[in-house]
C-alpha cells in the first residue's frame, strides 16, 4: 500500500494566491505513488480564503482536502499545531499559502527520506543552484544570524533554520510538545527535533519566489525578535 504525505497548509488572508496554490498541490505527481492528503487551516481569515477553498473543492470532487477554520486569529504556529494534530499520511510537509515556495520540489524533500535516510528534511533557500527572488539585504542577514544562533545551541549544521518546507515523519512531529502559536514555531520545532535521540536531520536545496509586503509578505521585525527569544528559550531552558 502506497504511503501518504499530509500537506499542511496555515492559511490567513491569501485569497489572492490560495487557489493557484491548490492547483499547484494538486498537479504534482509524487514519487513512489505517494498519496496527497492536503489538510487547510484557516486562522479566522477575513477575506475570500474560505469560498476559494470551496469553489476548488467543488471543482476537484476526487482531491482529498480537509478544512478548517479557527474562530478567531491565532497565528501561524497556531495553526500549523491543528494541522499537525489531524494529519493521518505517514509525512508530513508544511506548505504556505502564497506562492513563495513550490510545490514541485516536494520530491526534492522526500527523496532521502523515502530512500530511508532522513527523519525529518529541511528545504534550503541557501544552497544549491535552485532560483532564488532577491529582495530584503536586512531580511536576509538576519536569518543567517538566527540560523546561526540555532545552530550554536543544537549543534547542527543547517543553512536555512526559518525554511518553510519542513518535512517529517508524522509520528515524529506529532509527538513533539509544541507551543509556540506565531512564526517561533521554525525556532522551537528546531529545538525539539534536534534533542531527539538518534533522529537523522536532512537538508536539500530548493527554491524561494519571495514576496514584498506590498505583495502580502507577513513576517517583520517583531517576528524576529520573537524567534531570537525562543531560541534562547527552547535551547537553554527544557
Amino acid at each position: 500500500m502506497a504511503a501518504t504525505l499530509s500537506i499542511v497548509i496555515p492559511a490567513y488572508n491569501e485569497a489572492a494566491t490560495i487557489g493557484t496554490l491548490l492547483d499547484r498541490v494538486h498537479s504534482v505527481a509524487l514519487i513512489h505513488h505517494i498519496g496527497k492528503e492536503i489538510i487547510i487551516v484557516d486562522d479566522c481569515s477575513t477575506d475570500d480564503t474560505a469560498a476559494v477553498v470551496q469553489a476548488f473543492t467543488k471543482a476537484n470532487p476526487g482531491v482529498p482536502i480537509r478544512y478548517f477554520r479557527h474562530e478567531s486569529n491565532q497565528g501561524k504556529g497556531a495553526a500549523l499545531h491543528t494541522g499537525i494534530r489531524h494529519a493521518t499520511g505517514d509525512y508530513l510537509i508544511i506548505q504556505d499559502a502564497d506562492l513563495e515556495y513550490d510545490p514541485r520540489e516536494y520530491n526534492l524533500l522526500l527523496q532521502p527520506m523515502v530512500e530511508g535516510f532522513a527523519d525529518v528534511v529541511y528545504g534550503s533557500r541557501f544552497m544549491g543552484g535552485n532560483p532564488h527572488r532577491i529582495l530584503f539585504f536586512w531580511h536576509s542577514i538576519g536569518n543567517k544570524f538566527l540560523t546561526a544562533l540555532s545552530n550554536t545551541l543544537t549543534n547542527l549544521n543547517l543553512t536555512d533554520m526559518e525554511t518553510c518546507y519542513k518535512l517529517f515523519r508524522t509520528p515524529i512531529i506529532q509527538g513533539i510538545p509544541l507551543r509556540e502559536k506565531r512564526f517561533g514555531f521554525e525556532p522551537e520545532v528546531t529545538a525539539r527535533i534536534a534533542r531527539i535521540p538518534g533522529v537523522r536531520i536532512y537538508e536539500v536545496g530548493i527554491s524561494y519566489y519571495g514576496r514584498t509586503y506590498e505583495e502580502g509578505k507577513k513576517i517583520g521585525w517583531v517576528d524576529g525578535f520573537r524567534a531570537l527569544y525562543c531560541i534562547l528559550r527552547y535551547n537553554l531552558i527544557r
